[in-house]
C-alpha cells in the first residue's frame, strides 16, 4: 500500500505565488518518476511538471520560466513551487508516482488533489 499525501496550495492574486508538497508513505522500494498535474473545471487533466529519480525535470510550455519542480528522494517528497500566477493556473493539482512497492510490483499512485485558485 503506498499513498501520496498533498499539502499546500490556496488563494492568491494573480502575480502570487503558492507551494505544493507531496509526500509518498507506505511499503515503497524505490519511486522512479515523479510530478504534478492539474485539472481546471471542465478540461482534462494535464501535465505540469514531472521529475526523475535522478533530477531530470520537464515542464509544460504553459509553466515554464514559473513553476519549478523538485524532490527529495531520502524523504520521498516532491515539491512544486510555482510564481508569476495567472488566473488560468486555478485548477486542482494532482501530485503523482511511479512506485516500485517492496514487493517489487511497479504502481501509478495519485495523491487526493489540492485546490489552488489565482485571483485576477
Amino acid at each position: 500500500q503506498v499513498q501520496l499525501v498533498e499539502s499546500g496550495g490556496g488563494l492568491v492574486q494573480a502575480g502570487g505565488s503558492l507551494r505544493l508538497s507531496c509526500a509518498a508513505s507506505g511499503s515503497i522500494f524505490r519511486i522512479n518518476t515523479m510530478g504534478w498535474y492539474r485539472q481546471a473545471p471542465g478540461r482534462e487533466r494535464e501535465l505540469v511538471a514531472i521529475i526523475t529519480s535522478g533530477g531530470s525535470t520537464n515542464y509544460a510550455d504553459s509553466v515554464k520560466g514559473r513553476f519549478t519542480i523538485s524532490r527529495d528522494n531520502a524523504k520521498n517528497t516532491v515539491d512544486l513551487e510555482m510564481n508569476s500566477l495567472k488566473p488560468e493556473d486555478t485548477a486542482v493539482y494532482f501530485c503523482n508516482a511511479e512506485v516500485v512497492t517492496t514487493a517489487r510490483v511497479t504502481l501509478a499512485v495519485w495523491g487526493q488533489g489540492a485546490q489552488a485558485t489565482v485571483s485576477s
